[in-house]
This record gives structure tokens, C-alpha cells and sequence, in this order.
């Protein structure tokens, strides 16, 4: 049976409508899932729904500006919260990936609690999909589902959880964004972690402006690329920064700089994946382009050729 977007949208609203009698809340990542949850909460109960976003200094480039935009255009009630300096703080001398993302989690629901007392919120509507609890054991309904899939909900958070999309996949989400017109449809995965995942190693605010720089130059090639017809637009791409230094020349100078690994893969639902074939004309000019941005501090860009398995599609 064919999905029918537009009656589902209306059928939530209602729900949420009748089932919704007080302040809710919701923390939006810009992604597919919380954005269309969000939109649709917004149809259902207006003022009384209040999005948080929070710009960990961890964004890709232009996105908090690019995600404030968005959500103002259909009209939701929006709180940024800048925590850049936060998160570097509760970051500093962290390398191990696993201990990455709990920092980041715990902060997270730490600034998300400070929201929700100030709004008094007694519900928190959330963008769980299916899969999103299928992968975490049958409905395990105590974690914070933002861009993060981060950390549990406190156990004195007394909130009232709604789930608009939780028996949904994606693709069904998908055309539940194109439905709403949201702009967001056919965006690529990003982690919740953000950058902190791409910048392997110590996280300072240096390093992770070379990740973000890179990985613009590698969405921006790929995209161009793929729209002149040059090769099939991969399922992901984006670059990670290495704490890997090789020996390099600036002008006429020997130069350490790290490195810069290119990762592209195709996949229907990346839980396996491949490596995609890019002709070498656009990797060469991805490589050229980001030694020239970010001068000194990388010297030598490679193509990441691995599947997954035996891989991941991200590095951490």
C-alpha cells in the first residue's frame, strides 16, 4: 500500500491536537526527522510548542544560519542556544571517541534541561523513527532523539513523550518533508556529534575550522560535479582531519601539516556501504582546494577506499 503523506500529516495533527493540552518542547537539529516532527507539532498546537536548537560549535559551515532560516519559514517558535564555548571547554584534551560523544551527549541534555525549566514544558515531542529504536533493543524510549541520538533523558525529567513518526522509515519521513516542503528532504546523514567525529584527535577551535572548511569543499565539488553529469551523487560525503603530520613544502619552505582524509560512500540504509568511484580530475581538485584553504595546516589529502564492513562510514 502506498504511503499517502498528505493524510498522515493530517492524522498526527489531529492526534497531537487532542493529546497535547500544555507546553511542549522539542530539540531540532536541522535534520529530516526533528524538523518534520517539529513542522507538524507546529500545525497541532502553535505557541505552545517551543524548538530549541543548539550550535555546539560543532556545525558545518553556514549551518546554524542556513537551519535558523529554515524553521523560520514555517513559522516555529525558535530558541538558539550558542554553547560553542561550552562544549570546547567540557572538550579540551578528550581524544577518546567514545568519551566524545558522552561529553557531547551530557551536555547536550544538560543545556536542554536549562530550556525546558525556563519554558516549563511538561511535553517533549521527539523525530524517533523507527529504526531509531528497532537498532536500540524494542522501544527504549528514555533518550533525547536530537541530531545526537544522545545520552538518556534524566530520570527526574518528568516529561511526557510524543513520537508523531515513531513507526515511520525514513523514506516514508522523506516524503513527509517533501509533502510539508521542507527543505531539508534529501539531505545527507550528519552525526550528532557533529565535527567532533571528523576531527580525530584533540578538538580545539583550530582544527575543527579545518574539518568544516574541508568538508564544505567536498560537498560543494561532489555536488557540482554530480549535478554536470561527471559522476552518480553519493549516499555521503564529507572529509575528516587526521592528527596524522607528514612532511610537506609551502613555497619553499619543508612544512608539517596533518592530513585530510575524503570519504564517499554509496548505501541504501548504511548499514553496509561502498566506497564511491570519483574520477580522479574532481579528487584532485578537492585536494588541491583544500591545501590552498587552510595553508599550512594540511599538506596532504587521500581517498578513503574502504567498504563498509569492513569499515564505517564515519571515521569515529
Amino acid at each position: 500500500m502506498m504511503f499517502d503523506a498528505a493524510s498522515f500529516i493530517e492524522e498526527s495533527a489531529q492526534k497531537m491536537k487532542d493529546e497535547i493540552d500544555d507546553i511542549a518542547i522539542i530539540a531540532c537539529s536541522g535534520g529530516v526527522d526533528s524538523t518534520v516532527a517539529a513542522v507538524i507539532a507546529n500545525q497541532a498546537i502553535g505557541d505552545k510548542l517551543h524548538c530549541v536548537y543548539v550550535d555546539t560549535g560543532l556545525m558545518r559551515k553556514n549551518e546554524t544560519e542556513e537551519i535558523q532560516e529554515m524553521l523560520a519559514a514555517h513559522g516555529l517558535n525558535l530558541t538558539t542556544v550558542f554553547a560553542e564555548d561550552r562544549y570546547f571547554e567540557a572538550l579540551a584534551d578528550v581524544t577518546d571517541p567514545e568519551k566524545k560523544r558522552k561529553v557531547i551527549g551530557e551536555l547536550f541534555i544538560r543545556i536542554f534541561e536549562e530550556e525546558q525549566s525556563k519554558v516549563g514544558a511538561k511535553y517533549l515531542v521527539q523525530g524517533t523513527i523507527a529504526p531509531d529504536w528497532i537498532e536500540s533493543g524494542g522501544g527504549v524510549r528514555d533518550t533525547i532523539k536530537s541530531h545526537h541520538n544522545v545520552g538518556g533523558l534524566p530520570e527526574d525529567m518528568t516529561l511526557e513523550v510524543v513520537e508523531p513518526l515513531r513507526d515511520l522509515y525514513k523514506d516514508e519521513v522523506r516524503d513527509l518533508a517533501r509533502q510539508l516542503e521542507i527543505k531539508v528532504a534529501d539531505r545527507q546523514p550528519f552525526p550528532g556529534p557533529g565535527l567532533a567525529v571528523r576531527c580525530l584527535g584533540p578538538l580545539t577551535k583550530e582544527r575543527v575550522h579545518v574539518v568544516r572548511e574541508a568538508c564544505a569543499i567536498v560537498e560543494e565539488e561532489l555536488e557540482a560535479a554530480a549535478a554536470e553529469g561527471k559522476m552518480e551523487i553519493p549516499w555521503q560525503y564529507f572529509a575528516a582531519l587526521l592528527p596524522v603530520r607528514s612532511v610537506g613544502v609551502h613555497g619553499d619552505v619543508r612544512a608539517y601539516g596533518e592530513t585530510v582524509v575524503v570519504r564517499a560512500v554509496q548505501s541504501l540504509d548504511g548499514m553496509s556501504a561502498r566506497y564511491s568511484t570519483i574520477p580522479h580530475e574532481i579528487l584532485a581538485k578537492i585536494s588541491t582546494r583544500i591545501t590552498n584553504t587552510v595553508k599550512g595546516a594540511v599538506n596532504r589529502v587521500v581517498y578513503d577506499i574502504t567498504h563498509k564492513p569492513p569499515g564505517t562510514i564515519e571515521w569515529e
